[in-house]
């Protein structure tokens, strides 16, 4: 049984719809996933994942996914255009338009089915922005504006182009996101004045060799569309800084890829990818390489020749080792995700080739050692995730980890930690849920700015006192362990919000529980030995969800129990009350 705690909450306790009790911890508690730096928010997971039986993190994932589709300035709309516009309306946007001798016109989420062909009559346009409407075609007039430089139609059921917008020779961006388009129309292809082609989420099966004409293009996005191959004419956009691929079908890349050589960003997550061609080394301006769930078992040496990569995400794919010190001359390489391949042991290359790694994520592999002195030079290591491994001890210099901000070792079969973990000092969050602890270090005591502790599903008996020194802690998760008590340190836990003591063997809280005074959510779910609660739980005058759901309470009366947690805190203010009239 659990509930709200508001101000309200007795007269509207019956109208509340609750999460249970597993919901609400899941979705209280950090994911665990750390180096999660996705720049922008993907689409789901295509079938071939689950086809491959490779699990999928839950949280946001990492790595590379860029924001080229999402640079483009809307201007503000006018007052009113949510709402649908009729056609006397938008002739007479059109009108004022041409009456004011306005260069940029937003026609947007007007709802339109069909452009007025009066369009041909505003020439002094040089930029149109139609996203947002209901248009299958344009007219032929369109053409006419042969001044436009930005021509926005994102989010339409365009099917085709008219051939007279080869007259824009102005033309620099062309935005057709999120239309029907099974193939690039052929207008498009005569644009060479294009610096920048969207042409994200339509239905798109081939890349044309015209693509070539394009030669000023310098960001091309074609991402979640279902193109098999890309032309070797590709390699002939030699402007192209960055290149969008992802989501498509793609199983090889042509080799002439390694002639666009200012590529800085290259997207090629979510495909099919089975190899790399060599000519990839000559992309030697590329900084960001997104290669997240493709089906590669090997990475080419030539990568080394790379040297201005800065971050390489590899997750999902077949691979099991790296080219042998190929990370040692990615010199400037900062954010390594290796997640959910097969590797067994560390790459080989020995600590010089974590130099400059701030965010290394190794979750999701066989590694059952972490080799002594592997981050020695790693001073920059802020996060590392080892979550889903086969981690059954910690190295010996485990306590040199003095930089580290967040550390992730979930899901793998540690039974101790090492004393020494309180040499960790920077350590903000801490995951060890789903291992085998009996018990942890009083060292634990010694990380002052941890605020995240995470020691779910293991065989906790119980706490050390010094955890009372984790005074910044503010989410503390516990479930499923053996713990019969609390100590009381724990009632120093001022800035705690979240407490997670579910399904554990814990027969009484400590009354210096109410001392928590920001705590917002209580988990005691599961505890068949917990009769009584105290009267001090009353004074966490924040608490708004608390879990009591198969606890028998039986010191408390039953009427009461049977109301809930609202009437339970009442019960115990009145209590406490009492006793201290008395």
């Amino acid at each position: 049984m659990s509930g709200n705690l508001g101000k309200e909450k007795d007269s509207k306790e019956k109208d509340l719809n609750v999460p249970s009790v597993k919901e609400r911890e899941k979705m209280s508690k950090a994911s665990g996933d750390l180096g999660t730096e996705s720049h922008e928010q993907e689409p789901k997971t295509k079938g071939k994942d689950a086809k491959d039986g490779k699990r999928v993190s839950s949280a946001a994932q990492p790595g590379v996914a860029f924001l080229v589709d999402n640079k483009i300035k809307r201007p503000s709309p006018a007052r009113g255009t949510g709402k649908k516009s009729s056609n006397a309306e938008v002739t007479k946007e059109l009108n004022k338009c041409l009456e004011e001798n306005a260069v940029r016109l937003d026609l947007s989420r007007r709802s339109m089915h069909k452009l007025p062909s009066s369009i041909q009559h505003l020439t002094q346009l040089t930029e149109l922005y139609l996203y947002s409407n209901k248009l299958q075609s344009l007219p032929a007039e369109v053409g006419c504006l042969v001044n436009l430089m930005i021509l926005a139609l994102s989010e339409n059921s365009l099917t085709s182009l008219p051939d007279s917008l080869d007259n824009m020779k102005k033309l620099q961006l062309l935005d057709l996101r999120h239309n029907k388009l099974k193939e690039i129309p052929s207008v498009v292809y005569r644009l060479d004045s294009l610096n920048t082609l969207y042409l994200r989420f339509n239905r798109l099966t081939t890349v044309e060799k015209d693509i070539k004409n394009l030669s000023r293009l310098r960001t091309l996005s074609i991402r979640e569309n279902k193109i098999k191959q890309l032309p070797a004419e590709i390699g002939e956009l030699c402007n192209l800084i960055m290149l969008d691929v992802a989501h498509n079908q793609l199983e090889h890349l042509p080799k002439e890829i390694g002639n666009c050589i200012q590529i800085t960003n290259l997207d090629l997550q979510h495909n099919e990818l089975l190899d790399l061609p060599d000519t990839i080394g000559n992309l030697s301006h590329l900084y960001r390489l997104g290669l997240r769930y493709n089906r590669l078992s090997a990475i080419p040496r030539s990568l080394a020749n790379c040297s201005a990569l800065e971050d390489l995400n590899l997750e999902n794919n077949n691979i099991s080792a790296l080219p042998e010190s190929l990370l040692c001359s990615l010199v400037k390489l900062n954010s390594l995700n290796l997640a959910r391949n097969y590797f067994q042991s560390y790459p080989v290359g020995g600590p010089a080739q974590f130099f400059t790694i701030c965010s290394l994520n190794m979750e999701h592999n066989q590694i059952n050692k972490i080799p002594y002195g592997i981050f020695s030079r790693a001073k920059a290591l802020r996060k590392l995730n080892m979550k889903d491994n086969q981690l059954t001890l910690l190295p010996l210099d485990f306590g040199t980890w003095n930089t580290m901000i967040e550390l992730n070792l979930a899901n793998n079969q540690l039974r101790m930690i090492p004393e020494d973990l309180s040499g960790l000092v920077s350590l903000q969050v801490l995951i060890l849920s789903n291992n085998l602890l009996k018990k942890l270090p009083q060292g634990l005591g010694n990380l002052k700015k941890l605020r995240e502790l995470d020691i779910e599903e293991n065989k906790l008996e119980s706490l050390p006192n010094e955890i009372g020194y984790l005074q910044d802690l503010q989410n503390l998760v516990l479930t499923n362990n053996q713990l019969t008590i609390l100590p009381k340190s724990i009632g120093y836990l001022t800035n705690l919000t979240h407490l997670s003591l579910g399904d554990n063997l814990l027969n009484h809280l400590p009354k210096e529980i109410g001392t928590l005074e920001n705590l917002e959510e209580l988990y005691l779910n599961d505890n068949p030995n917990l009769h009584s609660l105290p009267f001090e739980l009353a004074l966490c005058s924040k608490l708004t969800i608390m879990s009591i759901e198969n606890c028998p309470l039986s010191h408390l009366p039953p009427q009461i129990v049977a109301r809930g947690p609202s009437f339970i805190i009442q019960f115990l203010k009145m209590r406490d009350t009492y006793n201290a009239m008395v």
